[in-house]
């Protein structure tokens, strides 16, 4: 069946913390994948991995092991291992928080990175990768050697060392765009969205984001580099990951 006008509501983008939730099937993409009226789990998208755990039938108490989650049609497509879930059921959704921790805490290191890397270089992250155990940056930047990476690293892990709150709220697009600095993902939104979703590091960062983040920056650890590689010209890539 193809997704149709139901929409999903991802309750993990107005609470970053939850970890569970009460949800119903309401319709099958195909026999192991399905769309619930709301979800606890973060589908992947923006670069940032998505959340797996398990979704439980209410009725027999039967345990489905979410394999992916993502985006189609404006709805959230849970894949489960195995078939057996049917439209109208009534069931319960657990994320596996420890992958759910390790992913925001990169994900707004990831942030403190780049605007450390903008501020140096002025360079646009290009692309990114966030996944629990190493995250991945490409950007534009042709001055480009270890001593170098490792003076932003450092700045980056004085600022996520400041134990600063995290704010997350929506502005009008032509209000935030008057912020500088306000995108640091290249191309990353499309004309079309009227207002923004921003993600505020409060007196370190502030940009367009629509994934989930720690509520402060005391619970990140500090960021390792692992890897850098020359990708052609101006074209760059470093592998980073969290500590401890």
């Amino acid at each position: 069946m193809v997704c149709g006008e139901f929409m999903t509501k991802i309750l993990c983008l107005e609470n970053c913390y939850i970890k569970n939730c009460d949800a119903k099937v309401e319709m099958l993409v195909s026999p192991c994948e399905l769309v619930l009226d709301q979800t606890a789990f973060y589908p992947r998208g923006g670069g940032v991995a998505c959340d797996i755990g398990t979704i439980t039938r209410k009725s027999d108490g039967k345990i489905f092991k979410v394999i992916e989650v993502s985006k189609k049609d404006g709805n959230v497509v849970h894949k489960v291992e195995v078939a057996g879930l049917n439209a109208g059921d009534e069931v319960g959704c657990e994320i596996d928080w420890e992958r759910r921790h390790r992913l925001i805490r990169a994900h707004t290191a990831a942030h403190i990175l780049a605007q450390a890397t903008a501020a140096r270089t002025g360079a646009l992250i290009t692309g990114n990768q966030i996944e629990p155990e190493k995250c991945r940056f490409d950007f534009s930047l042709e001055n480009f050697d270890r001593q170098l990476m490792d003076s932003i690293v450092a700045q980056a892990n004085l600022e996520i060392g400041k134990n600063a709150d995290v704010k997350i709220y929506s502005l009008p697009r032509d209000e935030a765009f008057k912020i500088p600095g306000i995108v640091k993902l290249a191309g990353a939104l499309p004309p079309s969205i009227p207002v923004l979703r921003i993600v505020e590091v409060v007196g370190i960062d502030i940009q367009a984001d629509g994934g989930p983040h720690v509520k402060n920056t005391s619970e990140i650890g500090k960021i390792e580099i692992i890897s850098m590689e020359n990708k052609g010209k101006s074209n760059r890539r470093i592998y980073f990951r969290l500590v401890p």
